[in-house]
């Protein structure tokens, strides 16, 4: 049975840019091919058993044949195998779906064309200009720089010709031939104080933006040690950047911010800190795994119905409850008339996904404010509480509801363990190259101190940024630098915390 290949865009770098039906086609996909300069966050949309492929090209570097690609694409297909193409950009722009695609058919294959956001959108939108305007620019000119290296046959660019048609000129992969690009340019018409910027990795975190003309333009990106990948944008439009660069100004922009969330759980956070301009670099210091012997916690799940209270202090505390019933072919009917505390909205909100509404959420999302919260509903004196948890977990919850007459079981569901850390990023953290650590519970906080103890480093050696008040003890207590804690105890609220603190730092506030 022949396979099918969808030829699907992934954009110009930023994940977020991906579109929905290429989300969609990688969740299905049992085998992915990509390029080089795609990001490779967005795989993790496809199925951890699909093949995964790196078979792109980089400019000027590494070059795998065209041919070489398309038969591997062939070769997937007659397999039987649901192939997603993912190419950086719109594969139809500069992207060789054509020749892809018409290998494809003649052997028979059937394809789908998923457009992306092609590169110069990406690059103009993120530095701050539209492509056109209705009063300087009616047309854009998309055109690469690149010539062929293979011998082959193809068309000329008649750079004269682009030069006396006006508008805006988005020259592709033309960091090479700039110099012989912007001369024939200027010769043909265009004047050499045009403004021009090279956009380089356009919407990617170390995205850099050159401004100049295009008498100029080329002798800055020298000076400036310009690399591809990289566009060239001609045109009045580029003056719009002065007031629309707003990707640039984030106070994130450019940092590297070390994420120690379990690897499960940082998506979110790198997802936020990527919006902002950040790169994060990921370090997970702590891996989750279910504890507890199975025979005695599925007792304990069984008769969860008799308890007066179930109080579940954490997000991880909700997916390992129910995964373990999930197992016994138990779910939310199990909870019975038992009523339900949720430390906050990101832990009721993965309570309600599986059918239970929670009786009480606390405004402040700590486990002191959930007892008050507790406290507020009535006399607790002698009602029965379950609390499902980390096995290592603060006592908070359980001494100061045994302390109100209340009777606690505490069901350790799950535990913290420290994993390897990363070769790579762990090499980034060492050289000096983090700008800010993140840290999201007091385990992450002991298990960075440790790591940094053991590599000989000091504790101060980075500002820290801590989710609440716990980490924050925690890590102040082990001596790390915290510079800041987030209003909400949410890697939302951690972010924000983070942009304050470099913010502050830009305006000399902070050292």
């Amino acid at each position: 049975m022949t396979g099918f290949v969808y030829l699907v865009g992934a954009g110009p770098g930023d994940p977020g840019l991906l579109t929905l039906k290429g989300k969609e086609l990688l969740e299905r996909a049992e085998a992915v091919i990509y390029d080089s300069l795609v990001h490779t966050d967005i795989l993790d949309y496809a199925p951890r058993d699909a093949v995964k492929e790196c078979m792109g090209k980089t400019g000027y570097g590494m070059q795998l044949p065209q041919d070489e690609i398309t038969a591997r694409l062939i070769a997937l297909a007659k397999e039987g195998k649901r192939v997603v193409r993912l190419k950086g950009g719109d594969p139809c722009v500069f992207g060789r779906m054509g020749e892809e695609a018409f290998a494809l058919a003649e052997e028979g294959i059937p394809v789908e064309i998923v457009p992306g956001i092609t590169a110069a959108s990406g690059a103009s939108a993120y530095a701050g200009f539209p492509l056109t305007h209705r009063d300087f620019a009616p047309c854009v000119t998309l055109v690469t720089g690149h010539r062929r290296g293979d011998g082959g046959a193809g068309p000329d660019i008649d750079w004269h010709a682009l030069g006396k048609l006006g508008g805006t000129i988005a020259i592709y992969m033309g960091l090479r031939q700039m110099d012989e690009v912007t001369k024939t340019l200027i010769e043909a018409g265009r004047s050499a104080d045009t403004p021009a910027v090279v956009v380089h990795r356009a919407t990617w975190p170390e995205q850099k933006v050159l401004e100049g003309t295009l008498g100029d333009i080329v002798i800055r990106a020298e000076r400036a040690g310009m690399t591809p990948p990289a566009l060239l944008i001609v045109g009045e439009v580029t003056r719009a950047r002065s007031k629309l660069d707003w990707f640039d100004k984030s106070p994130l922009k450019g940092r590297q911010v070390l994420v120690t969330r379990a690897k499960s759980q940082a998506g979110e956070l790198c997802r936020l800190l990527q919006e902002r301009g950040a790169m994060p670099i990921e370090l997970p210091l702590i891996e989750l795994k279910p504890y507890g012997h199975q025979s005695g916690t599925a007792a304990q799940l069984k008769k969860i119905f008799a308890y007066d209270w179930v109080v579940f202090a954490s997000v991880n505390a909700v997916e390992f409850t129910f995964a373990r019933l999930a197992e016994m072919n138990l779910d939310a009917r199990a909870f019975g008339a038992a009523r339900v505390c949720a430390v906050g909205p990101k832990t009721a909100a993965e309570l309600s996904k599986r059918g239970i509404n929670p009786d009480v959420v606390p405004e402040k999302y700590t486990a002191e404010a959930l007892v008050e919260a507790i406290k507020a509903t009535g006399d607790v004196k002698g009602a029965s509480f379950l609390v499902p948890r980390a096995r290592e977990a603060r006592e908070v919850v359980p001494d100061e509801l045994a302390a109100l007459g209340a009777r606690v079981e505490v069901l350790a569901i799950y535990e913290n363990i420290r994993p390897a850390p990363h070769p790579l990023a762990l090499k980034v953290l060492l050289g000096g190259h983090i700008d800010a650590v993140t840290l999201a519970s007091p385990s992450a906080a002991t298990n960075y101190a440790a790591l940094l103890k053991e590599n000989g480093l000091p504790a101060d050696y980075a500002p820290c940024i801590v989710i609440g008040p716990a980490t924050a003890r925690r890590a102040a207590a082990l001596g790390l630098s915290v510079v800041g804690e987030g209003e909400e105890h949410t890697v939302t609220g951690l972010v924000a915390s983070l942009e304050s603190y470099f913010a502050a730092a830009s305006k000399g506030d902070r050292t």
